[in-house]
């Protein structure tokens, strides 16, 4: 079992460069795969996570080049892929998972898909009831809830779907399979949530209708090939952000963010505690825009975070409760159930590790409250096999009294394999 051990930091220094955004690595090579020509990616992210839709496609008969950061598609347009000769395995990816499952539903073959048993308790039902609603064919366990799943694709018409959660997975899942479907698709979200399928999809020639919160899409439109250079994920950031903001005597500079609208609540949330950042250098790609974060540690205080922002931070949260842990005052989070059906019970398992720092906590139905300020102390933390919940821990132990042991932190391998590296970077 891999382990860290931290030691209280003194202080935060340096300039550092965040790696491609998984959200939209994992677009890139879907996208790429079905648009006609060749897509390169600059920047894409070499996480387990985004090998996984890679492999994937490798098996569905598309070609894929992958030179360190640097990755070229060989697309083969709308209907040109193949069936698999083996069971599509997306690991620890529910992106992988979700996105593919609106891919698969339109395609003249079957086809399965599983993972590993984080991936499979974790639910499905809110892709496959609209997309057999467009008429695939999706069979697994407890109704098509959970991986394995089988998938006949075929003739799909397109619907007026109406999310009961602001969701980008299912949203991305249905508009995916829209593509193919006879018609118009529409999905209308509660909330917007993040949109870099809508952004990508423009970019590739296939404009969606957007109207509020209902996005909408036309079948049978070519995508085309692109040149793409992937922003710094904003997710992976939030950890740096918040080390320097906790930790006396910092001064971090990370260079080349992602700011999409939809995913800078972490940002809003951040300044709303009294945070110290710095926005700069700003540059509005076609598709996706940019900036650099200048980070200084200062008083934070706590607040209340909920509603309408909850889905522009929803995987940010276990790194805000870390800001919250060091924060004067009570944060309540709340809005967030969430958080339930993510890799761990993220509620849960939040306030299980906070508690081991000596950071009083109360978990709520949908939500929970850290009662901050307080020092805390050198604790044995556990990732619960979460590479969120493994990061922010390890954020945490940096301000803590004495040494802290994170075990189980291969989990963050899945989204962040550069975090050890960087890490041990700004600590000297």
């Amino acid at each position: 079992m891999e382990k860290l051990i931290i030691h209280k930091a003194k202080g935060l220094t340096g300039t550092i460069t965040i790696p491609g955004d998984k959200s939209i690595s994992h677009r890139c090579l879907m996208l790429g795969s079905l648009a006609s020509g060749k897509t390169v990616i600059r920047n894409f992210l070499r996480s387990e996570d985004c090998l996984s839709t890679m492999e994937s496609f490798r098996k569905l008969g598309i070609k894929i080049i992958r030179k360190k950061n640097k990755v070229t598609v060989f697309g083969k347009g709308l209907y040109g892929l193949k069936a698999p000769k083996k069971m599509l395995n997306a690991n620890n990816s529910g992106t992988t998972t979700r996105l593919m499952l609106g891919i698969l539903a339109a395609q003249p073959f079957t086809s399965k898909i599983t993972g590993d048993k984080s991936l499979c308790r974790r639910p499905m039902l809110r892709v496959t009831e609209p997309l057999r609603r467009m008429g695939a064919s999706i069979t697994g366990k407890d109704g098509g809830n959970y991986t394995p799943l089988t998938i006949s694709g075929g003739r799909l018409q397109g619907i007026n779907f109406r999310s009961k959660v602001a969701s980008a997975q299912v949203k991305s899942a249905v508009l995916l399979a829209g593509l193919y479907a006879s018609g118009k698709t529409c999905v209308t979200e509660p909330v917007k949530s993040r949109d870099h399928t809508e952004r990508m999809l423009g970019y590739f020639g296939v404009k969606p209708d957007i109207k509020g919160n209902t996005v909408c899409v036309k079948g049978g439109r070519e995508l085309k090939g692109r040149k793409i250079e992937i922003p710094g994920d904003i997710s992976s950031a939030a950890f740096f952000i918040v080390a320097g903001l906790i930790v006396p005597n910092s001064k971090l500079v990370i260079k080349n963010v992602g700011i999409n609208p939809t995913r800078t609540g972490i940002l809003e949330a951040l300044l709303k505690m009294g945070a110290k950042l710095k926005i700069v250098n700003k540059r509005n790609r076609e598709y996706e825009p940019a900036a650099d974060i200048i980070v200084r540690p200062g008083n934070l205080k706590g607040t209340l975070i909920g509603g309408k922002i909850i889905p522009r931070l929803i995987d940010e949260i276990p790194i805000l409760a870390v800001a919250a842990a060091m924060a004067r005052g009570k944060t309540v989070f709340k809005d967030a159930g969430e958080l339930r059906v993510k890799e761990s019970d993220r509620i849960k398992t939040l306030c299980t590790e906070l508690n081991k720092f000596g950071v009083k906590t109360r978990e709520l139905k949908n939500g929970f409250i850290v009662y901050g300020g307080a020092p805390p102390k050198g604790a044995k933390s556990i990732s619960h096999g979460d590479h969120r919940i493994s990061m922010s821990m390890a954020v945490l132990a940096l301000a803590a009294q004495g040494v802290s042991e994170i075990k189980d932190t291969a989990c963050i391998k899945t989204s962040f394999p550069e975090f050890f590296g960087l890490l041990k970077k700004i600590t000297g």
